[in-house]
């Protein structure tokens, strides 16, 4: 029994003489089996006798029923090959086929062998999404069997295939939002389009039911597209991301029509996309509804407590997705981006004017909610408020914005309002949105909000937000390669992102802050010097020190060790970090660099210079010595300065930072002591010749070279212990428990986040849901019994709290609010269930202006 558009079911019954048939290409496949093992053929047609010859055995055997069939159209058993990769065809004897040397074969009739479920196909697709729905086809026995660029092949599930002519395929683009295929039916020999695509824009395709001649047909596509729209609710409402399938059938010589045009827009030079999409347009309309999909999009493992710790990392969560608004509010719940207790703003609108009216209105509101209420004194000991991480009776607010809505905001000017919306949002949610539309927010964002953005994504239509992004990171997925390529992290799961972040982020500021300072520190120290002596000599710039032991300075003896610190330092353990997330606001408020520290390591500087100067100047100050001679032991106490100062900031130390510093140090006297035995005359009419050689004979240079370090070192370090006893910065104290064991150190931690743990909420953390997880179920595990408050849902007309003329609505309905003290959670669920399908049933458009609290 097969499908046509004419009958629901139609039995096609196979002649005797297939039997036949089948043993003959069965003889066949074992031939090409042979030849296959020795490697004479790579193809079905080269092991063949010939086309010729095969065409004449097999058109023996085919019966009438068959050269009757229309426009190529091939029915074939339900059989599979024994091979897996090989399908057996028959022969057609249809005009609309063409063929090479008189004579070809066309999949259409497999021959007799194993059953279908012990040959495995392999599907490959451009997006886990259309893999998904083969696979679901195929789970009803509606099974994929083949698909080349002009034939699909589809096996029915009485054994029955199908093979339809592909005419034409449109693909998928973020502006059309769907993609279509045009085939022709194998029975009926009807040209027939076939197109799947979000519903928002399915739905406003579909034919006019008004338009219908029959009474009962236009009930009935009234009670399909109803039905239909009730099961995208549902989908929605379990998270799954929906889609709409619809299909129109089109007459020879309107779709002959049709392709010229798009083989005119294909060619055309001038505003080819204009064209096409014209042309695209012009064939997806007056659709008629078949169904809808609904694909379940799971979260990875790690997602809700990913989300949870960059929150408490300070970092701000915008979440950008062409999903549905309300599967994309699920999945929101889901990963916790959005809490319970949170109250949530739905912007819906397509007029510029109304979009304003609602943005000021929203904005008026949020701070209104957000200002300390001030409760009676009689009340205020009995009620909980919701408090924010600083413990201030402020309730949390996040925003859903859709693509319509977007388009408005930038089209009308007005980012500035929507941003300003934003920054009293704890999540922003913008769901049903373009690629464009990802990259122009992330660009908002990054150039208005004086902020470093991120961007994660898995896909192709991630990539334009990647890239507007300051960093990009691409998760290797199912999706395909092109966020990796266009990234600039690679991650693998979505968790990943926390220790991308939260540890290697932290490092990577850290070391970076920290090495820059270094580097002006010991430039100044060092130039200083030089500076200091031309009081001495009038200013006549001559220096000290020889020019050579200037460049190997440098170059060689203080080189190696601010990369290595640059690149091995951990100020705090990866562990603490993990734990910890709050540690990561020290480098969004630049507390390792900064101007306080650049000046202070400026000022350490020249007092270290100082010291290291007079020092040595001071002792040999009497003495007939040498400009060298006297340069030498200034130059060594810079040096050991400047490598013990280098110690004093490494937070870690492991066997290449001894190595390296003591590498640098030796390094100093063993170039010294060679280039002065060498150099007799290389800096006439200076000479260094010896100069190391007789310092190192000297007591008093290897007392000048330990009590000028520790006079210079001093100061910094009585402040680095007074930093690690008595500081209150949130470093200071995570440095502290990485130096307790581990039992202790697990215990400091449970103690600090029970401190940071704002009053007023529950002693423990609400449990983590599991990623398939209901809504429902989600809602029971981490909804208290009793709400702590009640809000009422108001409604306004914009006449009454904004000016204008159109109308502005504030709904009542709070997403995962309990209403009273009294419900409980799982009966709420199903109030707002119902409520919300009565209020979508019988139009498939969201308000043209609405604003959902």
């Amino acid at each position: 029994m097969v499908s046509t558009t004419t009958e629901p079911r139609r039995r096609v019954t196979l002649p005797p003489s297939s039997k036949a048939l089948g043993t003959s290409l069965e003889k066949i496949q074992q031939l090409f089996q042979r030849l296959k093992l020795l490697g004479l053929s790579q193809s079905f047609s080269s092991t063949a006798p010939s086309d010729t010859d095969l065409g004449e055995r097999l058109g023996s055997n085919l019966p009438p029923a068959f050269s009757e069939e229309k426009d190529g159209a091939s029915v074939c058993s339900g059989y599979s090959s024994s091979d897996c990769g090989y399908r057996s065809s028959v022969w057609e004897q249809g005009d609309g086929l063409e063929s090479s040397s008189g004579a070809s074969l066309e999949e259409g009739l497999e021959t007799p062998g194993l059953e279908p479920t012990e040959c495995e196909l392999c599907y490959e697709a451009e997006s886990p999404d259309e893999a998904a729905l083969v696979h679901a086809a195929r789970a009803y026995s509606f099974t994929l069997v083949s698909r080349t660029p002009e034939q699909v092949t589809i096996r029915l599930p009485q054994g029955t295939c199908l093979t339809f002519d592909l005419l034409y395929t449109l693909g998928f683009d973020s502006v059309r939002k769907r993609m279509s295929v045009v085939v022709r039916h194998p029975l009926t020999g009807e040209i027939i389009v076939y197109t799947k695509g979000a519903d928002s824009v399915i739905m406003d395709l579909l034919e006019d039911p008004a338009r219908a001649t029959d009474g009962n047909e236009e009930k009935k596509l009234k009670k399909i597209r109803i039905r239909t729209q009730n099961h995208l609710d549902l989908y929605a409402r379990d998270g799954l991301r929906t889609l709409c399938i619809a299909k129109k059938v089109v007459g020879e010589e309107d779709f002959w029509r049709w392709a010229s045009f798009r083989r005119e827009a294909e060619a055309s030079l001038d505003n080819r996309d204009e064209v096409l999409m014209e042309t695209a347009q012009h064939l997806e309309n007056q659709l008629t509804l078949l169904g809808a999909t609904g694909i379940e999009d799971r979260l990875q493992d790690g997602v809700p407590d990913t989300i949870a710790a960059l929150r408490e990392a300070g970092i701000q969560l915008w979440v950008l997705t062409g999903d549905k608004q309300e599967t994309a509010i699920n999945i929101a719940h889901a990963c916790r981006l959005l809490e319970q207790s949170d109250t949530v703003y739905a912007l819906n609108t397509e007029s510029p004017e109304t979009c304003e009216s609602i943005l000021t209105c929203a904005l008026e509101e949020v701070k209104q909610l957000q200002e300390p209420q001030q409760l009676p004194a009689e009340t205020a000991s009995t009620t909980t408020t919701a408090t924010t991480t600083q413990g201030s009776a402020v309730p949390q607010a996040g925003l859903v914005v859709d693509g319509k809505t977007l388009h408005v905001i930038f089209q009308g000017n007005l980012e500035k309002k929507f941003l300003e919306l934003t920054r009293h949002c704890r999540s922003v949610l913008c769901c049903r949105s373009t690629p464009l539309q990802k990259s122009m927010i992330v660009k908002l964002v990054r150039d208005n909000c004086d902020v470093m953005t991120l961007s994660i994504g898995d896909g192709a239509n991630d990539v334009s937000m990647i890239q507007a992004a300051d960093v990009g990171v691409g998760i290797a997925g199912q999706e395909g390669m092109q966020a990796i390529m266009s990234s600039d992290f690679a991650i693998s799961r979505f968790r990943h992102l926390k220790k991308l972040l939260l540890v290697h982020g932290h490092w990577c500021y850290s070391r970076l802050a920290r090495m820059v300072v270094f580097y002006f520190y010991k430039n100044v120290c060092y130039v200083s010097l030089l500076f200091w002596y031309q009081f001495f000599c009038g200013f006549s710039g001559s220096t000290l020190i020889d020019y050579w032991q200037l460049i190997f300075f440098n170059l060689f003896f203080t080189s190696l060790p601010p990369i290595i610190f640059g690149i091995l330092d951990k100020d705090v353990s990866a562990e603490t970090l993990l734990a910890l997330p709050e540690l990561y606001k020290s480098g969004q408020n630049s507390e390792c660099y900064n101007l306080g520290t650049f000046w202070i390591s400026m000022v350490d500087a020249f007092y270290q210079s100082l010291v290291s100067f007079f020092f040595p100047y001071l002792t040999y100050q009497d003495s007939d010595i040498d400009v060298f001679t006297f340069g030498t032991p200034v130059n060594t106490v810079s040096l050991i300065t400047i490598l013990l100062h280098q110690a004093m900031e490494m937070r870690t130390w492991t066997v290449i930072h001894g190595v390296v510093l003591g590498g640098s140090f030796l390094m100093y006297f063993i170039v010294s002591l060679l280039y002065n035995a060498t150099c007799v005359t290389c800096n006439s009419p200076t000479n260094p010749y010896w100069v190391m050689q007789r310092q190192l004979t000297d007591p008093t240079f290897y007392l000048v070279c330990l009590l000028t370090p520790a006079v210079a070192l001093l100061p910094r370090f009585f402040i680095l212990s007074l930093r690690g006893t008595f500081g209150k910065s949130l470093i200071s104290k995570a440095q502290k428990i990485d130096r307790l064991p581990t039992d202790k150190r697990n215990l400091a931690i449970q103690d600090w986040r029970q401190k940071q743990r704002p009053p007023g909420s529950p002693a423990g953390a609400p449990p983590t849901p599991h990623p398939s997880s209901s809504p429902e179920q989600y809602l029971r595990s981490s909804t208290p019994k009793s709400s702590s408050s009640s809000r009422r849902g108001q409604e306004y007309s914009r006449d009454d709290t904004c000016s204008g003329d159109s109308l502005a609505k504030l709904s009542s309905v709070e997403h995962l609010l309990g209403p009273s003290r009294a419900m409980a959670p799982k009966s709420y669920f199903r109030e707002q269930s119902n409520v919300t399908r009565h209020a979508s049933r019988g139009s498939h458009r969201r308000s043209q202006s609405s604003l959902t609290i």
